[in-house]
């Protein structure tokens, strides 16, 4: 990553302001030092940690361990290494660096908002303002005491803690990500069977390949349930003229219609094939469904029997094939105009011979 420019104050250059900050004696490019081992202590991953303190580190050289609040190293592990928290202090950390203090190279805190005050939070929900009291302002004693360096983020920032002698710390921008790889299953509250069957197949599909991501609609036990999956998105269900609009909105690739053997379940017709067409995207069908008469396996999409492990598969083969799903989504915009053409025939048809439809 680029080295971020003027880290101490306004005025000091890159070269000068790194190796100062982090203890790097190479005056000529911060990038070239070695600052020795950091810990750094955040609640998990974050934007405060990815556009400040580890572009800053990385640029000094810094071989960066990233620690939740229960990822407690012993203490001989600490001797000559330097503990940096980001925006909170957890309990358990705290007692370890009282213990092992003397020892450290650096301790330091960093924080992008005022997190120390708790008059800044005023009007925030208690619940937010109890978790400042319990992980960050309380704690602010006991940082002067163990002689922590404060770093920040803003001037404001800089001037309001000036006492404290802080470091300004400015954003870097992140690396672009390669080509993200989305795969979808929208299904309502009538396919909550579905929805768990599908939890274990995207779990390995997710493991599997670092470019694919999922998105999903449901409420809160839908969140509650993939929540521990990486990678996930769970958009609140909407009402019908707000989903097409939804479905217009480009960037998915992979559309899931897991269609479990259920009473409920063997009268549903295949208007997924239209939907996940629609949104530009390859889907993977059930086969013994409806969507299995009308999807050619392998041509326009594919059909599967439900077995989690050829989901899988089929989800990782789609997403690194990038030539054979855009093929096969050509195949499926042909085969949606074709069955657009048969409905409209039949329909008229049966409308004017005055046949029950």
């Amino acid at each position: 990553m680029d080295p971020i420019e003027g880290i101490a104050t306004d005025k000091d250059s890159v070269s000068t302001a790194l190796p100062a900050m982090l203890g790097s004696d190479d005056s000529c490019h911060a990038s070239h030092g070695d600052c020795g081992l950091v810990y750094l202590v955040e609640e998990q991953a974050n934007p405060s940690s990815d556009y400040f303190v580890l572009p800053a580190l990385q640029a000094a050289g810094c071989r960066v361990v990233r620690c939740g609040f229960g990822d407690l190293p012993a203490r001989a592990e600490l001797d000559g290494a330097s503990v940096v928290f980001v925006r909170y202090v957890p309990a358990a950390w705290a007692r370890l660096i009282g213990a092992a203090r003397s020892d450290l190279a650096r301790l330091i805190f960093f924080m992008d908002d005022d997190v120390l005050d708790l008059r800044a939070s005023v009007g925030m929900p208690w619940r937010y303002r109890w978790k400042l009291i319990r992980l960050a302002t309380r704690w602010q004693g006991w940082l002067r005491q163990q002689r922590a360096e404060l770093w920040v983020s803003t001037p404001w920032l800089q001037k309001k803690y000036a006492l404290w002698q802080p470091r300004l710390v400015r954003p870097a921008p992140l690396l672009q990500p390669g080509e993200i790889c989305r795969v979808f299953y929208h299904g309502t509250a009538s396919h909550a069977p579905e929805i768990s069957w599908l939890k274990p197949v995207m779990a390995e599909a997710l493991k599997r390949e670092a470019q694919l991501s999922f998105e999903i609609i449901g409420g809160a036990d839908i969140h509650r349930l993939y929540r521990d999956l990486p990678r996930v998105s769970v958009v609140h269900p909407m009402k019908w003229p707000a989903y097409q609009a939804f479905l217009a909105m480009p960037g998915r690739h992979i559309g899931l219609a897991p269609l479990l053997d259920l009473p409920f379940n063997r009268a549903r017709a295949c208007t997924k094939f239209f939907d996940i067409t629609r949104c530009g995207a390859v889907g993977v069908y059930t086969s013994g469904t409806e969507c299995d008469g009308v999807v050619k396996h392998g041509i326009d999409g594919l059909v599967l029997p439900l077995d989690q492990e050829a989901w899988v598969e089929a989800i990782v083969q789609l997403a690194r094939e990038v030539d054979l799903r855009q093929q096969m989504y050509c195949n499926a915009l042909a085969r949606q105009v074709e069955l657009g053409e048969v409905s409209m025939r039949d329909s008229a048809t049966g409308f004017e011979s005055g046949e029950n439809t």
